[in-house]
């Protein structure tokens, strides 16, 4: 029998080739493949909303390993220890901070090609500032827990000093990637980006767990001590001093110290999370040119009751705070006047920003001004964090309704914490609907339209400024002209090429196509002023709890009624919520008034 005498079976396939062709083909597919691959993940080929479940998946699962060893931590048990969290959190600063680094190298080498896009909603300069303020007590913090290890080096983990030079080295990193990157509108290597966007929401939100964590059990401990004072027992009091002698003698200056920087740098990063949510929303995303217009200036004309009114409300807070401090330590009847005091500030206070709030909404009502439809993520963000922040304080508000309701004890401020807690949640309510009101109407920008023309479109007028309009006719290349024009003339103002002779001023208002300028109309002057009011008041309800002044802690009347244990779990979901409240609030209010 004749071996291979025949054809080969397996060519008889018109479509058969030569191995060394096969062998190119498929080394050339697989150099496609790879190549599609590559651009499907860099260039955003993948699809979006699969994109953003897979990143925002990530982040969440770094954020509940995080806070799974924060609840092993709080068990203090010996198996997982505060250095463990530390470790934890520091390897994400890193990862992030090498993020960073790329991501700022990358869009240097872009800008020589093309300027990026902006989305001037996302921040402003004032949020920036605040931010700046609130990064460097953070900073001054982190002084202080290196001057803590400097002082229990010898008998502490080399994780505590490692821990704040690296969150150190992180804040500044961020600070200077939120002033110069936190608007750009990401289009290349998107699904890459996301990951690190979000990768740095979730490792802002941890360190923002972390030190609500710290925070909780600093404000337990001391709780639990008034309740020794006063004669109750069985209280563990968790003792965080190392078992050792300070080489300093500043240790406890710094220790002590830690507590009053802690709602800085709490707050500092959950602002900065919230800022970046935005900017990993933006990645991919078309912007609407025509909406995304830099605001015009704010004017402050008619300013006056607001102000003094919140600077009273401010004064009050600080002598309220003051007084609660320092007679909540003293004997029971003290206490119990220092409770009965801030119930009847904050009955009083509240009254007040819920009369301001009804106000604004009523001349809202009147003023029936379009709504603004453009999407806008961080408009939206606000929203939404308004209403989830509201939780917090709505919770533990209903608790103490009920409490009083129930309890069988009448102290003197029994009633008044009804009455305060009905307040609060009122005063949200109509709080958050002011503020969601304001940020949704469409800008007027001191203009109103001249009753007189027709109404027709904005049109471009190519006439001098003290003629009459053409209506109708739009001539974009003179709008071109004249921009290129103006920007080239201030630049030989600025460097001395042009001399310019003094203008006249008109004494009648410049028509600017078929509109006309007019001064603030008293509507808006009163919706400026409630803005300027409740932003005070809102810093002033932030200060309190965040230095000490937490009555529900010593009230005992939600203790009674729902225990020891469930009541301080309460509180400590809902305190650090209601902080972020006031303090978001403050900054939606500030956008509120230079919108008004």
């Amino acid at each position: 029998m004749v071996e291979h005498g025949g054809l080969d079976i397996m060519c008889l396939n018109k479509y058969c080739h030569s191995s060394s062709s096969s062998s190119g083909s498929s080394s050339e597919h697989d150099k496609t493949m790879f190549a599609k691959l590559r651009l499907s993940w860099s260039d955003g080929g993948y699809p979006r909303k699969n994109a953003e479940i897979l990143s925002g998946q990530y982040g969440t699962n770094v954020l509940l390993i995080g806070v799974a060893l924060m609840l092993a931590i709080a068990h203090h048990g010996p198996s997982v220890k505060e250095e463990h969290l530390l470790s934890f959190i520091t390897c994400l600063m890193i990862l992030q901070l090498m993020w960073m680094v790329w991501y700022i190298l990358m869009k240097d080498r872009q800008k020589s090609h093309r300027q990026p896009e902006k989305d001037v909603h996302a921040t402003t300069c004032w949020i920036r500032s605040g931010l700046s303020l609130l990064a460097l007590l953070s900073l001054i913090m982190d002084a202080f827990r290196i001057g803590y290890y400097v002082g229990y080096q010898s008998c502490v983990s080399a994780v505590l000093g490692v821990y704040p030079v690296i969150h150190a080295t992180h804040t500044i990193a961020q600070v200077h990637f939120l002033w110069f990157h936190i608007k750009d509108i990401i289009k290349t290597f998107e699904t890459f980006e996301r990951f690190g966007v979000i990768h740095a929401v979730f490792t802002n939100l941890l360190l923002w767990c972390n030190g609500v964590m710290s925070e909780a059990v600093h404000f337990l401990n001391i709780h639990k001590r008034r309740l020794s004072a006063l004669g109750y027992g069985n209280l563990t009091i968790v003792h965080t001093e190392p078992h050792c002698n300070c080489t300093t003698s500043a240790c406890t200056m710094f220790s002590r110290s830690l507590y009053y920087l802690y709602p800085f740098n709490i707050e500092y990063h959950i602002f900065v999370s919230a800022m970046l949510f935005v900017m990993w929303k933006n990645i991919g995303r078309t912007i609407d040119h025509s909406s995304n217009q830099k605001r015009p200036a704010t004017k402050t004309h008619g300013l006056v009751l607001g102000p003094i009114m919140g600077l009273l409300a401010l004064a009050s807070t600080i002598g309220v705070l003051v007084v609660y401090i320092i007679h909540v330590e003293e004997s029971l009847q003290t206490r119990q006047s220092a409770i009965s005091m801030f119930y009847c500030y904050g009955i009083v206070m509240l009254v007040f920003m819920c009369s301001a709030a009804a106000l604004g909404l009523l001349i809202y009502r009147i003023d029936l001004m379009p709504m603004d439809s453009a999407k806008n993520p961080s408009r939206q963000l606000d929203t939404a964090l308004l209403f989830g922040s509201s939780v917090g304080s709505w919770l533990m508000s209903w608790c103490s309704v009920v409490a009083v309701l129930s309890t069988g004890s009448s102290p003197p401020y029994r009633w008044t914490n009804l009455m305060y807690s009905l307040l609060v949640v009122l005063e949200k309510y109509l709080q958050n609907l002011f503020i969601i009101e304001s940020l949704y109407r469409q800008r007027q920008n001191g203009e109103r339209e001249d009753p007189e023309l027709p109404a027709t479109p904005e049109i471009f007028s190519v006439t001098s400024s003290l003629a009459p309009p053409y209506n109708g006719i739009i001539n974009r290349a003179y709008e071109t002209q004249e921009r290129s024009c103006v920007t080239m003339e201030s630049e030989q103002e600025e460097s001395g090429q042009v001399y310019r002779g003094p203008r006249k001023p008109s004494e009648v208002p410049l028509p600017v196509g078929n509109r006309v300028m007019e001064p603030p109309s008293i509507k808006r002057q009163i919706l400026k002023n409630i803005a300027v009011f409740l932003l005070m008041c809102n810093v002033s309800l932030w200060i309190l709890p965040a230095f000490g002044c937490r009555p529900q802690y010593d009230n005992g009347l939600e203790q009674e009624t729902f225990g020891f244990s469930i009541w301080i779990t309460v509180l400590n979901f809902a305190i650090p919520m209601n902080l972020f409240y006031h303090m978001h609030s403050v900054s939606s209010l500030f956008e509120v008034f230079r919108r008004v």
